[in-house]
Parts: structure tokens; C-alpha cells; sequence
């Protein structure tokens, strides 16, 4: 969809989606009109809801495992700043999911099965 721009997006109910709804039903989310400037040519594209089912939030405050290799001294001033601690046997940092989130760092999370796989 690369250089088609969205003029509108619209909601289930409001006008210009009546036949969508009528065709999708509550799985439609949206429905957008982009334009191909190129071509000159409207499209008319949907979102849909294609399934759903129970989901819970990790909790935010949760302890979790970061990496930060040694010569990361400015992540490692800034973990340490937001509480986190540093475990020399497993050499890896834990402090609170939430501040992970806050400081970037939510792809350096080391998951506990990664841990004890590494340390049986």
C-alpha cells in the first residue's frame, strides 16, 4: 500500500460504510479510502476482525530479566537509575516491566524459560 494515501477513515455506522457493515457485520473495524495518485484510482480497504479470544496483560510492575552487555554504560546508568539490579550469576539486570517499557529496552527481555534452559 505503499504511496496511496488515506484521505479517510471511517467507523462502522458512519457514512460511506453502510454496505460494508450490511456485508461484514460486527468483525468490521474500519473502512479506508486511500488514493493512488499514480494511477488515479480510489481504493476502498476494511479492517476486519478475523478472531478473538482471552487475553491478559503481563503485569506492568512485574520483575523482568534485561541484557545489557558491558560496554552499555549508558543503559546500564539508566537501568540502574530506574531501580533495576544487577545479578553477576546470571549477569543480566531485573527491574520492574514497566520501567523496561519506559527506557526502550523491551527487546533485551531474557524470558525465565531462556534462563533456565541456559542454566540447568
Amino acid at each position: 500500500m505503499e504511496g496511496k494515501r488515506v484521505r479517510a477513515t471511517l467507523h462502522p455506522g458512519q457514512r460511506g460504510t453502510k454496505r460494508l457493515v450490511k456485508k461484514y457485520g460486527v468483525r468490521l473495524l474500519c473502512v479506508r479510502y486511500r488514493y493512488d495518485e499514480e494511477k488515479a484510482r480510489r481504493l476502498t480497504t476494511v479492517e476486519l476482525v478475523e478472531d478473538s479470544g482471552p487475553w491478559t496483560s503481563p503485569v506492568s510492575n512485574q520483575p523482568v530479566w534485561v541484557q545489557i552487555h558491558g560496554w552499555e554504560k549508558e543503559q546500564r546508568q539508566q537501568v540502574k537509575s530506574a531501580g533495576g539490579f544487577w545479578d553477576p550469576a546470571l549477569k543480566l539486570w531485573r527491574l520492574p516491566r514497566n520501567q523496561v517499557n519506559k527506557l526502550g529496552l523491551r527487546d533485551r527481555i531474557v524470558s525465565d524459560r531462556e534462563i533456565s534452559s541456559e542454566n540447568p
